[in-house]
Formats: C-alpha cells, structure tokens, sequence
C-alpha cells in the first residue's frame, strides 16, 4: 500500500508540474505579448475617436488588424475572450505541486530544525502566512500614494521581498525557503488578475450593458498590476527553477543572491519593454549583466566557519563514516529512505571508486553550499563538512 501511493505520488508530481509548465507558459505569453502590443499601437490616421491606437501584423500566412479602446468599444461584441485561465491554471497547479512536495513532505523539504524545530502543521503555517502577507503588502501599497511613483514603488516592494528572503531563509530549509519566496510572487501575479484585473474589466462590460460609459480609472488600475505582473514574471521564473542550482538556495547568502538574480530579471525586462516602445537603450541590458555579475562575486564569498581549521591529513575512513551517515540512505544503488526509488541523479556512494569520482559534487552541494543532506534531515555539523572539504582538498584520496 505505501509503495502504491509512493508511485501514485510520483505520478501525480508530474502531472501538476507538466500543468503549470504548461499553464505559466500561455500566461507569460500573453503577457509579453500584450506589452508588446501595447508599446506598439500606433494613433489612426482620421480614425475613430474612442481607438487609441492599432497595429498590423503578420503571422502564419496571414495579416492581423488590431486595434485598442481608449475605455471600451461602442458596442459590446458577440464574442469576447477573457485572457485568465492561464494564471488561474498555473497558479492552483503550483498551490498543488507545493501541497504535495513541500507541505506532505514538510520534514524532508520544508523543515531545518537546526533553524526553527517546527512541526508539520506548524510550517504550513508559516509558510502560508508569508504568502498571504505578500498579497496584503503589495496589495496596500498598490493602494497608497506610492502607486503613482513607479521607481519609489518598485524600491519599496524590492526591499520587502528581499526582507521577506532573509526571513524565510533563516526559518525554513533552503528549498523550502526560496520556493515560498516565489511562491509569495507568484500568488501577487495571481491575485492582480483575480481580485483586480478581472473584477474591473467585468464593471467595465456591465457599465456597458447598462448603457453608461464605463470609469477609465478602473482599466488604469488594471495596466498598473498588469504592468507590475510583467516586470515579476522573470523573477518569479529564477525563483521556481533555482533548485536546481545549490549555489544559488543552498549558498549562506542565499537570501541576497536571490534578491539579485530578481533584479537582474526585472532589468532585463524593463530593457524589452524600453524596445518594444521604440526606446534603444542598450546600457540597461549592461546593468542587468552588471547585476547578475554581482551574485556571482557575492556567490563565492566563503562562509565563516565556526569549525577549527583542518591541518592534519583527512583518512578516507573518515570520509566514509561520514558518507554512511548522511549520504548512503539516498545516494546507494538500493536506498532505504523512504520514498527514494533510485539514486538522486543517478549519484551512488557504495564504493570508494563512486566517492572519489563524486567528490567535486560533494564540494559543491556538501562544503560549499548546505543544499545537501537534503533539509539537513541528518544534521550533518559545520565541522563534518570542513572535514569533508579538507579530504576533498588534499586530493580526494582512497585506498
């Protein structure tokens, strides 16, 4: 029965991420299209007065006409497509991918006790609030005066992201951290369009039908959020694929590292958007490599460890005692953790020969990040990965 619903979850892991691959991708398309659309409208020439604006194109054989209304069309048309499923649908098959992972798996994915001993439900918790908390921020400030400054805007709700990093970084194992951290970006992109985008395009279409005109307010309050969805899209997307990076969630300043990769992405799109419009500013895509060169400065700054220096030579027995008792449940031809069918990666430890031709992963997701034991489930000490960087340094050597 446990090994059935073993496989039954492994299956359904991939379902939920292979739906919100999919979903994210028709929701971040749409988006990049409608700001592209948007810096590329163009004034008709003796056009009506209600369109602001309208492109040709072509594509797949054949041209496009499209135009945009200024508050809404005269007339209310047959057929109207509302762009919202695909963030719908992405969020909710992220909400279940996190419930299946990180939440079901909370003591693996979710809990440091070296940080914070909480329990399972304890951490749901927590990391549901910082994700509601993230909405209600943002939200308020959307709605203070500082929604009329985009730069101050963008500063204030920077820095509150990166606190929220620093915060999640030190409670939570280093996964379990950064994926709330996009988690926390992904429902504000989620909620723009759920409580604010839709609900004022829908006052927009009833003001229609009752034969008044509707409120231009709401359709500038609709761009702002859908404005700020756009600049968050590449953030949130470092944010949901850095696990597979550990020198990036399992770095001791992983919590800036973080904060940088966003900057840069939200640079790099603030470049397109400039291009889209007709603006050539190319130092703007200098500043984004200028930024990502920054992390990886920041990403090799050692961590201070409070372990004695290792001076003597390091015995492979050692090494090996301490494979056995935080590696070889999971990395070994036949695990015995639960829920571990093969090898992470193929990486098995069973005999010196795998060790030492491993141990430059080892260094890298054991001494120089803490990505590895994974949540630090074993509890491996700051001294046990000096010593294993110190075995790796004197050359890795077996008998």
């Amino acid at each position: 029965m446990a090994e059935a619903l073993a496989v039954a979850g492994e299956w359904a892991n991939l379902a939920f991420r292979w739906l919100h691959l999919i979903a994210g991708i028709a929701w971040i398309g749409s988006s990049f299209y409608f700001m592209w659309l948007d810096a590329r409208l163009k004034p008709v020439p003796g056009g009506r007065e209600a369109v602001a604006g309208e492109l040709w194109a072509v594509h797949s054989g054949g041209f496009y006409q499209k135009q945009k209304f200024l508050v809404a069309p005269p007339e209310m048309p047959e057929d109207l497509h509302w762009f919202k499923w695909e963030a719908y649908t992405t969020w909710i098959s992220g909400a279940l991918l996190l419930s299946l992972i990180y939440y079901a798996g909370a003591n693996l994915y979710l809990i440091d006790p070296a940080k914070v001993p909480f329990t399972q439900e304890g951490a749901i918790a927590a990391g549901l609030g910082f994700i509601a908390g993230g909405w209600l921020v943002y939200d308020g400030l959307c709605r203070s005066p500082l929604a009329h400054h985009p730069r101050v805007f963008a500063g204030v709700w920077f820095a509150a992201l990166t606190a929220a990093a620093y915060a999640l970084t030190h409670i939570f194992n280093d996964r379990g951290a950064v994926i709330h951290v996009g988690a926390m970006i992904g429902t504000v992109m989620v909620a723009n369009v759920f409580l604010v985008i839709i609900p004022n395009q829908k006052k927009a279409v009833a003001a229609m039908l009752a034969g008044a005109r509707p409120d231009p307010a709401l359709g500038k309050a609709s761009k702002l959020r859908s404005t700020h969805n756009n600049y968050m899209t590449l953030p949130v997307l470092v944010l949901m694929v850095s696990n597979h990076y550990p020198m990036v969630f399992g770095h001791w300043l992983n919590w800036l590292l973080l904060a940088g990769l966003g900057l840069t992405g939200a640079v790099i799109r603030h470049y397109f958007n400039l291009r889209n419009s007709g603006r050539e500013e190319p130092q703007v895509l200098l500043y984004g490599a200028v930024f990502f060169l920054g992390v990886v400065t920041i990403a090799t700054i050692p961590k201070p460890s409070p372990a004695a220096a290792i001076t003597g030579p390091v015995s492979f027995s050692q090494v090996q005692g301490l494979i056995a008792t935080h590696c070889i449940t999971c990395h070994s031809e036949r695990p015995t953790h639960i829920g571990i069918k093969v090898p992470p990666n193929g990486v098995a430890f069973d005999t010196p020969e795998k060790i030492a031709l491993y141990a430059p992963r080892i260094r890298l997701r054991a001494v120089a990040s803490t990505s590895m034991p994974q949540g630090n489930e074993t509890h491996m000490t700051d001294a046990e990965r000096a010593l294993l960087g110190a075995w790796i340094d004197q050359g890795a050597k077996i008998p």
